[in-house]
């Protein structure tokens, strides 16, 4: 088990490596030399995309966004989140995303807690959306992604599956 506590890193960023319907997309902060590099689910991106731009809708319009934010697609993440977090932290004019381990239920799960400017979460929020539609587009019954050959959709339990 480990804490990671990233206040005000120098970039938040989520990047995907490998070919679409095979990507792997990873959460990234930088601060300084300190890299941490996290593996995410897509399904997950989308949610704290939407979190992030449902947030900075309604604390106000951010300042400049950050657009020298360099992902390294060559880190290797430390580890699996399970859950994340998101909260405004009226106090600081933070945004806080608490991402958790992936664990089996009886182990200690590390945990990673980064404070971030509303405009570095509006940001993460435009990259992320725009590498979540990249991908394959979701079944309009099931929401699982289509093949260019369709799927077998579970909603029709297996009879005229789906195409793209």
């Amino acid at each position: 088990m480990s804490e990671h506590d990233v206040d005000l890193p120098d970039e938040f960023t989520v990047g995907a490596v490998g070919p679409i319907g095979e990507r792997v997309f990873l959460l990234q902060s930088r601060r300084g030399a300190d890299v941490l590099t996290l593996k995410v689910e897509k399904q997950q991106v989308a949610v704290l995309a939407s979190y992030l731009a449902r947030i900075v809708r309604e604390v106000g319009r951010p300042g400049h966004l950050p657009d020298d934010v360099a992902f390294r697609a060559d880190e290797e993440p430390a580890w699996v989140i399970g859950t994340i977090g998101v909260s405004y932290d009226e106090a600081t004019s933070r945004v806080v995303v608490v991402a958790e381990e992936l664990v089996a239920e009886d182990e200690a799960s590390s945990v990673a807690r980064f404070s971030i400017t509303l405009e570095q979460a509006a940001a993460f929020a435009i990259t992320a959306t725009g590498l979540v539609e990249a991908g394959r587009p979701p079944c309009p019954l099931c929401g699982l992604p289509l093949d260019p050959s369709g799927h077998n959709c579970p909603r029709t339990n297996g009879h005229r599956p789906p195409s793209a």
